[in-house]
């Protein structure tokens, strides 16, 4: 299961490569939102970025960033269950390796 978000990820990288070039280039022009921060953020989790992580870190409040990872986490979830053809708790339960309840 996580090979394919791994998959995805790592084809996406050469677009991502080039978006970040892009946005080096404009760096600072505007503020950065917390759902950008948030979605950068768990992308550079996924990939072990570490400077990536921490500079996502420093766009928006700790607590703005957590939220927006709780919410980009609900998404992700409710588009795998419509996926899935299956209910968010079973997806969530399943992604976290927990027996079906």
């Amino acid at each position: 299961m996580f090979d394919g978000l791994r998959k995805f990820w790592q084809a996406n990288k050469s677009t991502r490569d080039a978006g970040k070039a892009a946005r080096d280039q404009g760096k600072h022009k505007r503020p950065h939102n917390l759902f950008e921060a948030a979605a950068v953020y768990v992308a550079a989790c996924a990939e072990d970025d570490q400077a990536e992580m921490d500079e996502a870190t420093g766009w928006v409040s700790p607590e703005a960033l957590s939220f927006g990872v709780n919410e980009l986490a609900c998404r992700a979830v409710i588009a795998l269950a419509r996926e899935r053809d299956e209910s968010p708790r079973a997806v969530a339960r399943s992604l976290l390796g927990l027996p079906a309840a």
